[in-house]
């Protein structure tokens, strides 16, 4: 009997007496029966309570078991948490029974092939405040119905604009990355805290509804084909903490005061068209510096932001944002000098300016910042010398000042030269730079940088 697999009692109800039920026969007798893939109790069970009835089901085969039928019969009770350790199951029927309490506030339905019509039972639950249908290949129609607060409809094949019903909720978060949505936001959508619209096709002009989202922490639009400038009222979202645009059409000037957005950790406004220079203000951007005040994590419901860094793309979840410090400027075409003032950033950990037109020297103390990982200055216009503070940053693991106008000694240290070896191209398209490690002497008039400091 161990190995049994089919267990079908259904039907039963009339064929046995009180004392020999199929509870009586089965419920209890299971425990050992680590094999069973299906439980049929349909229409079987003169009575019971669905948590005990449940405690005798066989927990070794808590994820073989794929299909419990326990419908049309007199069973009693609030579900309880424990079915929810039968991660097997796919199919489960509990109608027509007698069981109390409430569908649970978060519901998660992702990677299920839910849609493209909402169940019944699902739009009358007024008290789902969250739902996560991603990876579930349609969307739902009149989603609009529920009070939710958490909609997550990520990693779809969505097509099309996203439903007018949206603008009835009131959201917290809402998340619609990596789907084939396109057209323009609707300007009646409310979300709160955090948005994520990453990898769709949406276009149009900075979405304006944003204006009254004054407690927004999470922003990122990447990946679209938004056009425009960007808004002065943007310095006005001061919770914000990670803000995304990169890789869409936004073109003009950063606006000058984007440093009164305090808080943030991460700003990447990378593969656009932003010209002008580098605002001053960005130097009070105090959440990427030590003296930043701890701020509540990001904790909203279940899923990741994606950070570029070292030319990767790394995901954290929610919560664990206040870690990383980024900024990356990178494909656009800016101008101007790298201010020195730049390095009260210190806690920067991520700095990508490569890809512009930016000139003038590389800020000479930028080894001050010593909790830098990743530093890209290739592809612009940038001259002098290499300051020496570099190689005191012994936690940098990515370098590329390739493709510039320097010249000079270049600075030695244990972490440059272990750079250099992983990657020799890292002072490439730079041929005024000499001594070691390149295989290019320096003349007589050339002295390097520690030289100069004896």
């Amino acid at each position: 009997m161990t190995s049994l697999e089919v267990l079908d009692f259904s039907g039963l109800m009339n064929t046995f007496d009180s004392s020999y039920t199929a509870r009586g026969i089965m419920v209890g007798n299971m425990t050992n029966l680590c094999n069973l893939r299906i439980v049929d109790l349909t229409y079987s069970l003169s009575y019971g309570n669905i948590t005990k009835i449940l405690e005798g089901l066989p927990w070794c085969s808590s994820n073989r078991l794929n299909k419990l039928h326990l419908g049309s019969n007199n069973i009693s009770g609030k579900l309880p948490d424990r079915i929810g350790k039968f991660a097997g199951i796919v199919e489960l029927d509990l109608s027509y029974n007698h069981l109390t309490g409430v569908v649970p506030s978060e519901i998660d339905f992702s990677v299920c092939q839910l849609g493209p019509l909402f169940p019944a039972w699902l739009q009358s639950q007024e008290d789902i405040d969250k739902l996560d249908i991603s990876s579930t290949g349609s969307l739902p129609e009149k989603i609009g119905a529920l009070s939710l607060e958490y909609l997550t409809l990520s990693f779809n094949n969505f097509k099309g604009h996203i439903p007018v019903s949206v603008c009835e909720l009131n959201l917290n978060m809402l998340s619609l990355d990596n789907n084939n949505f396109e057209g323009e936001l609707p300007q009646c959508l409310r979300v709160s805290e955090l948005i994520i619209l990453r990898n769709n096709k949406f276009s149009g002009m900075f979405p304006s509804f944003f204006q009254a989202s004054n407690g927004l922490k999470v922003m990122d639009l990447s990946r679209n084909k938004f056009t425009g400038i960007l808004p002065i009222w943007l310095e006005d979202l001061r919770e914000l903490q990670f803000l995304r645009l990169s890789y869409n059409m936004f073109s003009g000037t950063i606006p000058p005061n984007i440093g009164n957005l305090r808080n943030l950790n991460v700003l990447d406004i990378a593969g656009n068209s932003f010209s002008g220079g580098l605002p001053l203000s960005l130097i009070n951007l105090t959440g990427m510096t030590t003296n930043c005040t701890v701020k509540q994590a990001i904790n909203l419901s279940q899923g990741y932001l994606l950070v570029v860094t070292k030319h990767q793309e790394r995901y954290y979840k929610y919560g664990s944002l206040p870690t990383e410090t980024s900024i990356d400027l990178s494909s656009n075409k800016l101008t101007g000098v790298i201010p020195e003032e730049i390095v009260s950033l210190d806690a920067l950990k991520n700095l990508n300016l490569s890809c512009n037109y930016l000139s003038g020297k590389i800020p000479e103390n930028l080894g001050i910042i010593k909790s830098l990982e990743s530093i890209d200055l290739s592809r612009n216009k940038l001259s002098g010398e290499i300051p020496s503070s570099i190689s005191n940053l012994t936690a940098l693991s990515y370098l590329d000042l390739s493709y510039n106008n320097l010249t000079g000694v270049i600075p030695l240290g244990p972490q440059l030269n272990s750079l250099y070896s992983a990657n020799p191209n890292i002072y490439g398209g730079n041929s005024g730079l000499c001594g070691p490690p390149l295989q290019k002497n320096c003349s007589s008039n050339h002295t390097s940088p520690q030289e100069e400091i004896r």
